[in-house]
């Protein structure tokens, strides 16, 4: 029984939490054994041997029903009861059971979690209070003890509590020492079969293209042949699948790379316009095959030549590209390009693809960068892919130190943006011009090779002969004088004795690798090919082989498959000029001016919008670019737009009429809606909200975010122009290039800031609204009472109440709101309304004027949905409060000019 325990505790296969359970469980029944009979009493042992019982029944069923955390509170329980009788029966202080005290509190940390543990270790802190508290004011309770069985019993029992407590700790030590040598071996483990899945991996791709490049080469030779229609259209379907295929294992490799931490970045000078133009031309035709519209769109203040990683960036624009013509079945695809100066050798520049394809819904948003996950999987069965795409653009925007985002309404299409960090290489500026196609025929056209050059001789090397076919058939039109060999050394013994012009390396070739054959050849006495430009043509893809070849003393790089446009657009680059013969009747026409023009992308960076219930002057909107949601106006005759479909002088005489009018937050289709147009404009969204306890707009807004990954929505914790004073803080700082995180945390302090009070005339509408109840304000009517309505932590309260008529009610609002005008910016006052008069407008400024002068007072008409609320006859009096940190917006003297 005992070894099998042992067994038991030892098992790994086992959870640690159950031996845990089982070890300290066991030690207890020992404590038991032991302390129980100090009472020497028949009812003490039969108690005893009940407690043990009863113990291992609550062991065996919780673990068998897999409840050890239910039996471990459960003989918590028992322990509190039992140590008690035990303490009273053996004689209270005067026995040796106060020690076992200890072991109570040992189990509990031990077996029990969470709430439990603390609940039960305040328990036996409470007993042992109780215990010891009871046994000192009533000490006849207790078993009377001679001091010498005293004596005896708390030095055993001292001598079993610390026996018991470093068995228990060995054992607990044991386990832990276990675990952790079985968790090292398990991360010895996992390292190693990284190590093989990566040397797999990479084997496999170098493999697996090269069978691919026999395809896709002698394809070409096919397509290239006089055939019939129906055989050009099985090798077109062939070169497509081949492709994808090819497509499939740069995923599959790329994302082994990543994962094993061994994609390294390589940064490169490069021309901007010629990676537009290479990513134009491998996707403007997949969209045209769809019968979709592609368009560009690119800042021409883009410097001419950038420093980055050409190969990634490239990589990230087609996979995203090439997403939105998958999921798009009609309407459009947009690349948009944008920089911005950030210092003087830096830009920072956003990408952004646009379509009106199926969108993502918003629940997807959160995975649709995980790897090897489809959202969306019942509606995209039929879409070819493994899931790995986006996985890889996130993670390669990520190790270039960017950022990704992207923006979907379901049904509506999807946005995603790009912002990488580039040094400037060339400061000239891209401008305005049109693409043309580069080395890409068009599919269908006959084939024309793109030079001639019967006098230049090259030599191919591969350890594959259908490779070398593959190259040799290529540039077979080109008339280039062509030799082979199919190791390093043949090609060292044919260098011995002949001269080419240019010579294509294989890298992975036995005994002797293509890196070795290079440096032999640099260094081959006698050799006529020692200064001979050398192309690594490999199977070994991506930006870190490049960057080993570069190093090598390679003048180039083609990755396998390679297609025949680009073979010889290589060995062009390569071959003297003096032994080629330019074909100009096969140069590609130009793409469609149409689709390919560079157009200035002006997008703001920050752009900060509000709710129309902000109550700014149309001025001061036009002027810092403010744009607004329009909540609704809802009467017996419909709903109505406020501002645009019914205005407050409107609904005031409707509801004056005795007719019913009330307001309502825009919904989250009209949010979502509102920001997918907005977002057109602008990078990032900053969208300002009425306080969130006052209307529904916040949450409504919050949750259309939720399909944006860069719109920010934000509780101003006021309503009507006080929330304005917000959105101008925002909007100020938006224009002067602030940060997105700066403008958020500038919003959210000012809100202790901001004096948001409003003097009501009537209290009917509010009543009418559900503000207060018909009780309030029959009682408001029958003693003259006007509320003064506060804003408190985004709620609506009613801050104090003005006694008398309107006009002395008025007067002492302004007197009291004003009054401490130390701490008062007089920058700017807003004297918001609710049908007014002008010659009460004018008596309410001259008042301000009196009690605290301020250089602009804006007389705003308060919205329809501020109105509806606050009824005729209202105002209030918003401004801010002077703030020892000031946002930059109030302290800059220019804004005035800016309003």
């Amino acid at each position: 029984m005992i070894k099998k325990w042992f067994e038991i505790v030892s098992d790994h296969r086992i959870s640690l939490r159950e031996r845990m359970f089982r070890i300290v469980t066991g030690v207890c029944m020992i404590a038991i054994a032991f302390t129980l009979p100090m009472g020497r009493s028949i009812w003490n042992i039969l108690i005893m041997v009940a407690s043990l019982v009863l113990m291992a029944v609550i062991v065996k069923a919780s673990i068998r029903r897999k409840r050890v955390q239910t039996g471990a509170t459960v003989i918590a329980v028992l322990l509190l009861s039992l140590f008690p009788i035990t303490f009273f029966s053996a004689g209270g202080f005067y026995s040796g059971v106060p020690e076992w005290f200890v072991l109570c509190f040992i189990y509990v940390c031990i077996t029990l979690q969470g709430r439990r543990r603390t609940v039960f270790f305040g328990l036996c802190t409470v007993e042992t209070m109780l215990c010891y508290g009871t046994a000192f004011y009533f000490p006849e309770i207790a078993a009377p003890s001679s001091s010498h069985n005293a004596l005896f019993d708390s030095a055993f029992s001292m001598i079993m509590v610390g026996l018991l407590t470093s068995i228990l700790l060995m054992f607990l030590n044991k386990m832990y020492e276990e675990e952790n040598a079985l968790s090292q071996r398990q991360k010895k483990e996992i390292e190693e079969l990284n190590r093989a899945e990566n040397h797999f991996f990479s084997s496999m791709s170098h493999e697996i293209r090269t069978p691919i490049n026999t395809i896709i080469g002698l394809n070409e030779i096919i397509l290239r042949e006089d055939i019939s229609e129906e055989v050009a259209e099985n090798a077109r379907n062939i070169q497509g699948a081949s492709k994808m295929l090819l497509s499939l294992i740069n995923d599959i490799l790329d994302i082994s790379k990543i994962k094993s931490g061994k994609m390294e970045i390589v940064n490169v000078s490069y021309e901007t316009g010629a990676l537009f133009s290479e990513i134009v031309n491998m996707i403007w035709i997949k969209a045209k095959e769809k019968g979709l519209e592609f368009k560009l769109q690119v800042d021409s203040s883009i410097p001419s030549m950038l420093c980055g990683d050409e190969v990634r960036i490239k990589q990230i624009l087609i996979n995203l590209l090439n997403n939105a013509v998958k999921y798009t079945s009609e309407g459009s695809v947009t690349l948009s390009v944008r920089c911005e100066r950030q210092t003087v050798n830096r830009v920072r520049v956003w990408y952004s693809v646009e379509d009106t394809g199926q969108g993502v819904k918003k629940e997807n948003i959160p995975y649709i960068f995980n790897a090897f996950r489809r959202v969306d999987e019942e509606r995209n069965r039929y879409i070819e892919g493994t899931g790995l795409g986006l996985s890889i653009v996130q993670q390669l925007v990520n190790l270039m130190g960017g950022e990704i985002s992207v923006n979907s309404v379901y049904t509506k299409g999807s946005k995603f943006i790009v912002m990488l960090d580039q040094d400037i290489v060339d400061e000239r500026e891209l401008g305005t011009f049109t693409l043309a196609s580069r080395a890409r025929a068009h599919e269908g056209e006959p084939y024309r090779q793109s030079f001639e050059a019967p006098e230049a001789h090259i030599l191919v090397v591969d350890d594959n002969d259908m490779n070398l076919m593959v190259v040799t058939k290529l540039l077979a039109d080109t008339k280039i004088q062509i030799d082979t060999a199919s190791s390093g050394a043949e090609c060292l013994r044919l260098t011995q004795s002949h001269h080419y012009d240019c010579i294509l390396m294989d890298h992975m070739m036995p005994e002797m690798d293509g890196i070795q054959c290079l440096h032999a050849l640099r260094m081959q006495p006698a050799g006529l090919c020692q200064d001979a430009p050398v192309v690594a043509l490999t199977a070994n893809a991506g930006s870190d082989n490049q960057l080993l070849y570069r190093k090598e003393g390679f003048s180039g790089y083609l990755a396998k498959p390679v297609s025949g446009a680009l073979l010889e657009a290589a060995v062009l680059s390569i071959l003297p000029k003096g032994l080629v013969q330019r074909n100009e009747e096969a140069r590609q026409a130009e793409i469609e001016k149409d689709i390919l023009i560079f157009e200035q992308a002006q997008r703001r960076s920050i752009l900060v919008t509000t709710d129309s219930v902000c109550d700014l002057p149309a001025s001061l909107r036009r002027n810092f670019n403010i744009s607004v949601c329009p909540y609704y106006v809802c009467t017996e005759e419909g709903r109505f737009l406020d501002g645009q479909e019914m205005y407050p002088d409107e609904l005031l005489m409707h509801i004056a009429g005795g007719r019913k009018g009330s307001s309502q937050p825009p919904e989250v289709e009209d949010y979502e809606r509102f920001f997918a147009e907005k977002l057109t404009e602008a990078q990032n969204i900053i969208h300002i909200t009425m306080a969130k306890h006052v209307s529904e707009g916040y949450q409504n807004a919050l949750e259309a975010a939720k399909s944006f990954e860069n719109v920010t929505v934000i509780d101003s914790g006021h309503l009507s122009s006080s929330m304005g004073l917000a959105v101008l803080c925002a909007a100020y700082m938006a224009e002067h290039h602030a940060a997105k995180a700066e403008i958020v945390e500038a919003v959210k302090r000012m809100e202790h800031f901001i004096s948001s009070a409003f003097i009501i005339n009537s209290t009917h509408m509010m009543c009418q609204s559900g503000r207060i109840s018909k009780k309030i304000q029959i009682l408001c009517d029958a003693l003259l009472l006007h509320p003064v309505l506060e804003l408190k932590k985004s709620r609506m309260v009613v801050g104090r109440m003005e006694l008398g008529s309107f006009s002395q009610a008025s007067k002492r609002y302004i007197r009291q709101t004003l009054q401490d005008t130390r701490n008062i910016d007089r920058r700017i006052l807003f004297i918001t309304y609710s049908g007014m008069e002008e010659k009460q407008l004018q008596h309410i400024q001259s008042l301000v004027q009196q009690y605290c002068p301020f250089e602009r007072v804006y007389l705003q008409k308060a919205s329809s949905a501020i109105a509806s609320n606050c009824g005729p006859g209202s105002f209030g009096l918003l401004f801010l409060r002077r703030d020892d940190a000031a946002v930059p917006f109030f302290e800059t003297p220019d804004w005035n000019g800016a309003a």
